[in-house]
């Protein structure tokens, strides 16, 4: 049961949002167009913010739906825990497109919404504040990668949780590697710059 469900988990999110809704928005392969990455970013940057809500909320949706329903067929809180890493593995890397998938920050934030909700709705508060302040997404995406990591540590949440959590910040984080450079080089788009 619990391997079906992680499985299921993974493929839930594999859901390509961002590459549909661009797509039928007006005919864009956002895997071709500014960073090529199919996360809300760049949806926002080539299809404009209307589409890129509708996909954040959509990747945001699918981690919450795999947790719920996680709990809802009765797996404990390791198997919650598991599925909200397997959905956002699945959003990182999709199977439906050669693995090469988003940075995992929405699917990331709906999944542990359920399991840890007060840290994570101070974490969307830091990430919103070093947005506003930087104007880049990625440096908030980072830095809420990061910080959701104490947050939950003093949250006093089981081990399994903290363990999910931990590894899921990691690959986001990392995944954000090719944004540092571009930070560094000076050459990443604030928010509102188009690709």
């Amino acid at each position: 049961m619990n391997v079906s469900f992680f499985l299921v988990a993974y493929l839930v999110g594999s859901i390509p949002f961002a590459l549909w809704l661009t797509r039928r928005s007006g005919g864009t392969d956002v895997r071709r167009v500014g960073s090529g990455n199919i996360g809300t970013t760049n949806v926002w940057r080539v299809a404009g913010a209307a589409t890129a809500v509708a996909v954040f909320t959509l990747d945001v949706g699918k981690g919450l739906a795999v947790v719920l329903g996680a709990r809802e067929v009765g797996l404990d809180l390791s198997g919650q825990a598991t599925s909200a890493a397997a959905v956002v593995a699945g959003q990182v890397f999709p199977v439906w497109l050669k693995f090469r998938g988003g940075k995992g920050v929405a699917t990331a934030a709906g999944a542990f919404l359920v399991l840890t909700p007060w840290a994570m709705l101070i974490t969307a508060g830091i990430f919103v504040s070093v947005v506003w302040i930087s104007r880049f997404m990625s440096i908030g995406s980072i830095a809420a990668g990061i910080a959701l990591v104490p947050l939950v540590f003093i949250s006093g949440v089981p081990p399994p949780v903290l363990t999910a959590v931990c590894g899921v910040s990691l690959l986001v984080v990392t995944r954000h590697r090719s944004n540092v450079t571009r930070l560094l080089a000076g050459s990443e788009r604030r928010v509102g710059q188009r690709a």
